[in-house]
């Protein structure tokens, strides 16, 4: 049987040819070798956030990371087991040996925290686990401003406009808003007023919990025609707030416009982004 240096000193027209059409496949798969500095590496790290507003660090800590803690710990294949509890929020991240599957560490934690929630304060967020990818660093940014619109206008724009195009875009796994302004309706309180008509702050909870709604009403149907019954209980304007009626004792009532003001401002007041622009001087 003949080997290929024969075939090869006896026809060299063929050992050419193929000796072009290896360096053509080659020149061919050279140009869509994919380079990375980095390997592509799924690292089995999973992160577990819970929301408690209005608690501070230290209630999140007892209350909620210790128990996710306690339970999570239990895993088999952890690394490292780091969390933060901050004011309002507690996360808590979980590193696994590079051989543990992804998934299937992520079901655990799912598993394990399910079964925490019980010992959770029953008006906190539910619990979110996710799973942390090594490409998910933002890869563009883009600045949104005006000098004719505030902040809270341009937070519309871009929550309802831009992200939801830029969402639309293959292989976009999410979009985020930095620096965002939603509009809200802040109620500012009194103290010294409110003592004076006998008016605590659960009595304003109360008030806006109960005439702030909207409820399903039912239709109205006759013999040819049926009708939609819509109950609009919900107040859009400040002046509806102001106008809530708090407190009714006999002929006595006392609105929110007696104790302090709403005003329509920004959900979030104390965080703010801004980019700097440097000059030649710098």
């Amino acid at each position: 049987m003949a080997n290929i240096s024969e075939i090869s000193i006896k026809r060299p027209v063929l050992s050419t040819v193929m000796m072009l059409i290896i360096l053509l496949f080659g020149m061919i798969g050279y140009r869509y070798l994919g380079v990375r500095e980095f390997p592509s590496v799924d690292q089995p790290i999973i992160s577990v956030n819970v929301s408690y507003p209005g608690a501070n660090a230290e209630v999140i800590m007892n209350q909620i990371t210790e128990p996710l803690e306690q339970n999570i710990n239990g895993i088999p294949g952890i690394r490292s087991l780091s969390s933060v509890s901050s004011q309002g929020s507690s996360r808590i991240t979980v590193e696994f040996e590079l051989s543990v599957d992804m998934e299937t560490a992520a079901n655990d934690v799912r598993d394990k925290v399910s079964r925490a929630q019980r010992y959770l304060p029953r008006d906190c967020d539910p619990p979110t686990v996710a799973k942390a990818d090594a490409d998910a660093s933002p890869i563009l940014q883009i600045g949104i401003r005006s000098t004719k619109r505030s902040l809270m206008e341009l937070s519309e724009i871009a929550e309802l406009t831009v992200k939801e195009r830029l969402q639309t875009i293959a292989n976009v796994s999410a979009v985020e808003i930095w620096g965002q302004k939603r509009y809200s309706m802040r109620l500012w309180l009194d103290p010294i007023k409110m003592a004076g008509y006998g008016v605590t702050t659960m009595d304003v909870k109360n008030a806006v919990d109960r005439e702030n709604v909207e409820l399903p009403s039912g239709s109205i149907e006759g013999n040819t025609v049926e009708l939609s019954i819509r109950t609009l209980g919900l107040m859009q304007t400040a002046k509806e707030f102001n106008d809530l009626i708090i407190k009714e004792d006999d002929n006595n009532i006392v609105r929110f416009q007696d104790i302090g003001y709403a005003e329509l401002a920004p959900e979030d007041i104390r965080s703010l982004l801004k980019k700097r622009r440097g000059t030649d001087g710098d």
